[in-house]
């Protein structure tokens, strides 16, 4: 995969802040991350998007926009159309379009911790005609039951903790309602020092947990323990 490089502007606070960060991560490093990243996100695939895609081709930046919106399409898929939904780490609100095109639901939510990012996106929010909503994905602000699917695109690496996060999945959705996830794991441990040295240097820039830190059957079993797996 050929990620979408972006020139540098210089140094800004919130750059620094970001290194800051590394050190002393604070009650919320995952707000602290993407608030000093910024918007133009030098690592990100195709511009305002946040997740890695879902490729076909070779893995030419020409696929980057497609293969981001592939991924979000097929776990959208997934839920069931017409009802309330529910997207938890919305990033910069690039998915939620998508997400309303293939779903057309009733109502969408988009939650996110990052205050800045519900206001970078705000035009994205709009054009989903989704409600933007600060809180933390293991505290969701929404009644019990009170859903009919949700969907979390490669964020749920950046919650406090997986189990928390499935457990307030079973709480608001309704009977028969439907979780679809995108995740990121962990699948082996690190080979020598230099491979440790440069997992724990990327956990800390991007204000990471070592809970974070699970397999994809870990995960699986995580969810199986609170929610019927398919």
């Amino acid at each position: 995969m050929v990620t979408h490089l972006l020139r540098p502007a210089g140094w800004t606070s919130r750059h620094l802040r970001h290194v800051a960060g590394m050190f002393r991560q604070g009650r919320n490093p995952a707000a602290r991350v993407y608030e000093s990243i910024g918007s133009d996100f030098f690592l990100a695939p195709a511009p305002g998007w946040l997740n890695l895609g879902l490729w076909e081709g070779p893995g030419s930046e020409d696929e980057a926009d497609t293969a981001c919106r592939r991924l979000v399409q097929m776990a959208a898929a997934s839920l069931p159309e017409g009802g309330v939904i529910l997207d938890v780490g919305n990033g910069l609100g690039t998915q939620d379009p998508v997400i309303a095109e293939v779903l057309r639901p009733r109502r969408l939510v988009a939650v996110n911790i990052t205050e800045w990012q519900l206001s970078a996106g705000r035009g994205r929010l709009r054009e989903a005609a989704a409600l933007g909503v600060a809180g933390d994905a293991t505290r969701l602000p929404l009644a019990d039951q009170s859903v009919d699917g949700v969907i979390s695109i490669e964020a749920a690496f950046h919650f406090r903790s997986r189990r928390a996060f499935f457990d307030e999945c079973v709480r608001v959705l309704r009977p028969g309602g439907a979780l679809s996830i995108s995740d990121v794991s962990i699948e082996r441990l690190p080979l020598g020092p230099l491979e440790l040295l440069a997992g724990m240097t990327q956990m800390r820039v991007f204000g990471l947990r070592s809970s974070a830190a699970m397999t994809a059957v870990q995960i699986a079993e995580a969810a199986r323990g609170r929610l019927y797996v398919c």
